[in-house]
C-alpha cells in the first residue's frame, strides 16, 4: 500500500498511488504539511498549477484544502495515469485538469489563465527548477497579481538567481528538501 496520503481537508486520510518506478520523488508528509501551513487559508478558492506533478499529491492537497482549481502538468505517461487514478480516489476530477506536455513548452505558450500558486517540483540535479522559473519570469501572464511560485529542490541545488521580475521572499528547509518562495517584484 502506498505511503502517500492526503493530510487535511475534504479528502483527509485518503491513500494515494505512487508513480511506478523511480522517476518521481514524492514530497514527504512533513514538508507538505509545512507548505500548506505557510499558505494557510489563502488556498481557499485559489487556482493552483502543479508542474512536474508526478503523483499529483501537492495539487490534490490543495484541492482537499479548498483550492478552486488545479492544473496538473507532467510529460511522463505513468505520472499522468497516476494523477488520474489519484483524482478518482479523492473525487476531485471536476475541479482539475491534467495536461501531458513538456513543462517548458507550456510556460513559453500564451497563458489561458492565471494562477495564484505555481508549484515546481522537477527531477533533481538538472537545473530544471531554475529553467522553469526563468520561463515564468519571461511570461508573467501565468501569474495572478499576488501569486506565489514555490520550487521544491534538494538544498545542494540552490543558487541565487537574479530574475528580471521575480524575487525570492522565503526559503524553508525540511531534511533533504528545500522550498523556495518567489513572487513578482
Amino acid at each position: 500500500m502506498s505511503s502517500l496520503r492526503v493530510i487535511a481537508g475534504k479528502a483527509k486520510g485518503r491513500r494515494l498511488q505512487s508513480v511506478p518506478g523511480d522517476t518521481t520523488r514524492p514530497i514527504t508528509d512533513r514538508t507538505k504539511e509545512s507548505l500548506f501551513n505557510i499558505i494557510g487559508n489563502d488556498i481557499q478558492d485559489a487556482s493552483f498549477l502543479d508542474l512536474f506533478a508526478g503523483t499529483g499529491s501537492v495539487g490534490i492537497e490543495a484541492l482537499s484544502r479548498g483550492a478552486q482549481f488545479v492544473r496538473f502538468v507532467d510529460h511522463q505517461p505513468r505520472a499522468i495515469e497516476t494523477i488520474r487514478c489519484n483524482l478518482k480516489i479523492t473525487q476531485f476530477t471536476l475541479n482539475s485538469e491534467i495536461i501531458q506536455t513538456n513543462t517548458f513548452r507550456l510556460l513559453e505558450s500564451k497563458p489561458d489563465r492565471q494562477f495564484d500558486y505555481i508549484y515546481i517540483a522537477p527531477p533533481q540535479y538538472h537545473d530544471l527548477w531554475n529553467r522553469a522559473l526563468s520561463k515564468l519570469d519571461l511570461n508573467l501572464n501565468w501569474l495572478s497579481d499576488d501569486a506565489w511560485i514555490i520550487a521544491q529542490i534538494h538544498p545542494v541545488e540552490f543558487e541565487e538567481i537574479d530574475f528580471a521580475h521575480l524575487s525570492i521572499f522565503d526559503r524553508r528547509k525540511y531534511g533533504s528538501t528545500l522550498l523556495l518562495f518567489y513572487q513578482k517584484d
